[in-house]
């Protein structure tokens, strides 16, 4: 336990061990495109029900490496580079006391989500009852959704859901997933268009007849 002798003293005589201090927690919200809707990653919670992977901050650890380690423990994903979206800090959002969580959000190609922890489930957004989830996870999830449609409206998979060259008709699958809405093909191509370069290859038409493939153009 950490003393309070020799620790420097604010103007009213107090050191930081003389204040009320909340627990500080992560949660993360870790989005992917399955089956053409847009999913979000849920760990079991020890009582029952789904929750998003999250953890408290133990002592000398920086927030990024209680993200890494809450994903790779709770859900058996490692290597990923999730960002700080908001802090949620309603003194009574935790029944267990006052914790404040910096929530995260993370967007993985589903490619990448096969070998996932026992119970973990890919739930669609869409449809999600806010009251199946506990604490402000639902909050958490609206923000980090928000935030990816805002990323997804004029530029091509900034998230990087498509693995390898793909047809214009499977990058605007994915947009629609991810945007909850019907996208017209033609003004979708002219707004994509100019941040993407052809391959110089085709699909194998094993969906529909064969097409050209493209990549997202360097910046």
């Amino acid at each position: 336990m950490t003393s309070s002798k020799n620790l420097p003293e604010d103007a009213n005589g107090k050191t930081l061990l003389d204040y009320p201090r909340p627990s500080v927690a992560v949660d993360t919200a870790l989005l992917t495109v399955l089956d053409g809707a847009l999913r979000v990653l849920l760990v079991p919670r020890p009582g029952g029900g789904l929750a998003l992977p999250g953890t408290f901050l133990h002592p000398g650890e920086w927030l990024a490496g209680a993200v890494l380690r809450s994903l790779r423990e709770k859900a058996g994903v490692s290597g990923r580079e999730p960002q700080q979206l908001h802090v949620f800090d309603d003194p009574k959002r935790d029944e267990r006391g006052w914790v404040l969580s910096v929530a995260h959000v993370d967007v993985v190609p589903s490619a990448a989500l096969v070998d996932l922890a026992p119970g973990v489930e890919l739930v669609p957004v869409k449809g999600l009852k806010p009251e199946s989830l506990p604490y402000d996870h639902a909050q958490i999830i609206d923000h980090a959704v928000a935030h990816l449609r805002t990323t997804y409206r004029d530029k091509p998979d900034p998230g990087g859901l498509l693995t390898g060259p793909f047809t214009l008709k499977e990058l605007r699958e994915v947009h629609e997933a991810v945007l909850d809405e019907k996208l017209q093909r033609d003004t979708f191509r002219r707004t994509m268009e100019r941040a993407l370069e052809a391959t110089g290859g085709m699909s194998d038409g094993t969906q529909g007849r064969p097409a050209a493939l493209f990549k997202v153009r360097a910046a």
